[in-house]
């Protein structure tokens, strides 16, 4: 996400940091070239001239001041405004004290309320606050099973309308509000301490879906009212909060599909043009594909700074602790590691998620980088089918490997003879490196 943004602002600060001294002109020309990568990014326009107005106004006196350089000063100026621009400080999610704490979700068609209410309940199971699905659209056909679907993957209760009640013609009959008052007394029953409910979309914001929505928050008392949308679409996007807070009322928003060719102006204007925070963050279809949204650490993101305290949590809860010590004492043992070490650190660094969005988190890798990194994970695939393609004593002995044996070794992988010779070469050159830590 921000790909193109985070290029341009950092190529527009590398600048001002080369700088021994900056004058107030050479402050505005950045600010200017700045200013159009945010509205080329997407950023409406009344939050871009607000950002650049408060930069300048703080810059002039920042250049005053002599004890640290006046570059690093604006870049810190830059850095704080982006932060606020995006919230200023993370914004977690409201527990009741006393009974479920009731998140509804909402937003229009196909910005992935459901599998996005499946995420969210993931995450919550894991920080062991008990959560359960509510199916509360009776009008898309299969809504219910597809919700079902996911919760059965992380194993969480579905609650909702039953299966004769499915379809758009029977949306006179059906009262939404009463459907997820008592779905809702079915989650209580189960001992649910946090209840995610999926309601109906409709193509665009329309007086029928407000006035629905309004009944079944004045019915349930959410704790949080949850905007989903989706980042793709750019000022749609801040379009579609600005519609449903006036509507319904919003506490946070999820923004989804960030983790593809998104200008990111969606991310950076809803805080400033609604009030409202972002709070997750989808980066893929996964379950396990949804962060907390942290404005600092994602200021930092975009100016090509690293995010390592989301590095060192994605390592914390993928990365089994006990296997990468053993790992390690074994790689600086005598013997070495051998290539069935070699595949478990493989899966283990596969599972942290794609190359390139890891590899984004640290800083000095900013997007121009990161594209010149042939970091590809189906690379990662045909180095884990070739070692998979190998005996467990070729595995644990790669000397043994003759020439008959790289033929039989790159067939079952389906990959050329000179790959599973690249590999061999690249493990060597890595048991050697190991061996010297």
């Amino acid at each position: 996400m921000f790909t193109a943004l985070s290029e341009q602002l950092a190529a527009v600060l590398k600048g001002l940091t080369r700088r021994g001294v900056l004058s107030e002109s050479d402050v505005t020309e950045a600010l200017r070239e700045i200013r159009r990568h945010l509205l080329e990014a997407d950023v409406s326009f009344e939050v871009t001239r607000g950002f650049v107005e408060r930069v300048r106004e703080r810059a002039v006196g920042a250049l005053l001041v002599k004890s640290v350089s006046p570059g690093q000063q604006v870049v810190k100026l830059v850095h704080d405004e982006i932060a606020g621009l995006l919230g200023g400080s993370r914004r977690g999610l409201d527990f009741a004290c006393v009974g479920p704490t009731v998140i509804l979700l909402v937003g229009l068609q196909g910005s992935g309320k459901t599998t996005t209410a499946a995420k969210l309940a993931r995450r919550l199971k894991l920080e062991q606050k008990a959560p359960g699905l509510v199916a509360a659209d009776p009008y898309r056909p299969a809504a219910r099973e597809q919700l079902e679907q996911l919760g059965k993957q992380i194993d969480v209760p579905v609650f909702g309308v039953g299966d004769g009640a499915v379809g758009a013609q029977h949306a006179t009959p059906l009262h939404v509000p009463d459907l997820v008052r008592n779905a809702l007394r079915e989650a209580e029953s189960a001992r649910c301490r946090t209840v995610i409910v999926d309601t109906a979309g409709r193509l665009q914001i329309d007086a029928a879906l407000m006035d629905e929505l309004r009944a079944l928050k004045a019915a349930v008392t959410p704790r949080e009212v949850l905007l989903v949308a989706d980042g793709m679409t750019g000022q749609d996007a801040v379009k579609i909060a600005r519609g449903f807070h006036d509507g319904v009322g919003l506490t946070g928003v999820i923004l989804t599909k960030l983790d593809g060719d998104t200008r990111g102006g969606a991310a950076l204007s809803i805080h400033g043009v609604t009030g409202v925070p972002v709070k997750y963050v989808g980066v893929g279809e996964k379950t396990d594909a949804l962060e907390p949204f942290d404005p600092v650490r994602m200021a930092g993101r975009i100016l090509g700074q690293g995010d390592v305290v989301a590095l060192v949590e994605k390592a914390a809860a993928t990365v089994d602790a006990k296997a990468a010590d053993r790992l390690a004492q074994k790689a600086r043992s005598k013997r070495g590691m051998d290539l069935q070490d070699f595949l478990a650190a493989l899966k283990q660094m596969q599972a942290m998620g794609p190359m390139k969005q890891v590899l984004g988190l640290l800083p000095g890798v900013n997007a121009k980088a990161l594209q010149a990194i042939p970091a590809d994970d189906k690379r990662l695939k045909h180095v884990e089918a070739i070692v998979l393609s190998m005996t467990p004593a070729e595995r644990a002995d790669p000397s043994i490997l003759s020439g008959s044996r790289k033929l039989r070794i790159a067939n079952g992988a389906g990959r050329p003879v000179q790959e599973v010779n690249r590999l061999l070469e690249q493990f060597q050159q890595m048991r050697k490196l190991m061996k010297r830590m």
